[in-house]
């Protein structure tokens, strides 16, 4: 039995509040259980120096943790330094939204999304990718109504998960008090169409078979198609 009573391959409740914030081009509140991270996406018409006369447009991504968001009260990461946890974590979430842009079409200009988590109930990382689409999607309808880009730069839509190992049993959609006794603990990003974009897995515990992995991939593309149903409705 899972600590939340759900059954082993059960999302938590999934909300997406859209225009959650003024100025941003495209801003949401998603929640995941009682995970909640506030995703907003900010356009630029000028990439970095890398990039510059290149043609093509980039999208990156910023993350970080209130203080209170957690138990106990964290240190601002702003008076300290971005730990490598938040480090790992942005620059993930930059690549997982990047698989799903077709930068060509996006054009010459940049798009930051930040992921600033406000409630941590496990999975933060998995939530921020999520609503950061739904952000990214909201900032792209501005560009083609405003007549700024020819084609849809978004080729597909990207969504994470977690996946794991508890008491001896693949689960869906871990929780903290989960993930905190996980034996295994996997983050998968995959696409609308099922196509796996980023595996992240690794044994806390106890090590695991091929056969297992790939039950919790069964898991994690029945998330991922939950996940993106949620997002559908919400930029509809």
């Amino acid at each position: 039995m899972r600590p939340s009573g759900r059954a082993l391959d059960q999302m938590r409740d999934i909300s997406i509040e859209t225009d959650y914030t003024r100025h941003a081009e495209g801003s949401c509140l998603i929640s995941c259980g009682h995970t909640r991270v506030l995703c907003t996406a900010s356009l630029e018409e000028r990439v970095p120096p890398f990039l510059k006369n290149s043609g093509l447009g980039w999208v990156t991504a910023e993350y970080g943790m209130l203080p209170r968001a957690t138990n106990t009260r964290m240190r601002r990461e702003a008076k300290n330094g971005q730990s490598g946890r938040t480090q790992e974590i942005q620059r993930l979430i930059g690549r997982a939204l990047r698989a799903g842009v077709d930068r060509v079409a996006l054009g010459e200009r940049q798009i930051t999304i930040d992921c600033d988590v406000i409630q941590a109930d496990g999975g933060t990382r998995c939530a921020a990718i999520t609503g950061g689409w739904v952000a990214l999607r909201l900032a792209v309808n501005k560009l083609m109504k405003a007549g700024d880009v020819i084609s849809d730069p978004l080729t597909d839509h990207v969504a994470a998960v977690s996946c794991g190992i508890y008491a001896g049993q693949p689960i869906l959609d871990l929780d903290y008090p989960e993930d905190s006794e996980a034996g295994v603990d996997g983050n998968f990003v995959l696409t609308g169409a099922g196509r796996l974009v980023e595996v992240q897995m690794a044994a806390e515990g106890a090590t695991f078979s091929t056969g297992e992995m790939n039950e919790l991939l069964v898991l994690a593309t029945k998330g991922a198609g939950e996940l993106v149903a949620a997002q559908k409705a919400a930029v509809a």
